[in-house]
């Protein structure tokens, strides 16, 4: 559920102070745990260290992103795989070609010798 119109996006007033403070398009990045907090016009050009719950992801702010939240491009889950037969038997053919690969490339160097 969306916020309400009548509130208006919630920006946090740290981050609004922080940028304050900076040149548009410096180097800086702005380190923030507000991942609720909405992309405004005034943050476009500046880059935000935005944290998953483990490290700072760096997210630079372009114009498309106006309206969206901090959070949404600083992912909290790692995606391993799927798993499943059909998964293995891809990964035994990736494997397989990988091998292949290396093999052409052993046998063309020791013909050059």
């Amino acid at each position: 559920m969306s916020r309400s119109i009548k509130k208006g996006p919630y920006v946090d007033q740290r981050l609004i102070a922080k940028l304050s403070n900076l040149k548009s398009g410096s180097k800086d990045i702005i380190k923030t745990w507000a991942r609720r907090s909405a992309i405004s016009p005034e943050m476009i050009g500046f880059t935000f260290g935005v944290h998953n719950g483990k490290e700072f992801i760096p997210v630079y702010v372009t114009e498309d992103m106006v309206g969206h939240h901090l959070g949404e491009f600083s992912s909290t889950t790692k995606f391993s795989r799927h798993g499943g037969k059909m998964q293995r038997e891809l990964e035994s053919k990736s494997a397989e070609s990988e091998a292949a690969k290396v093999n052409a490339v052993k046998a063309t160097e020791t013909k050059k010798k």
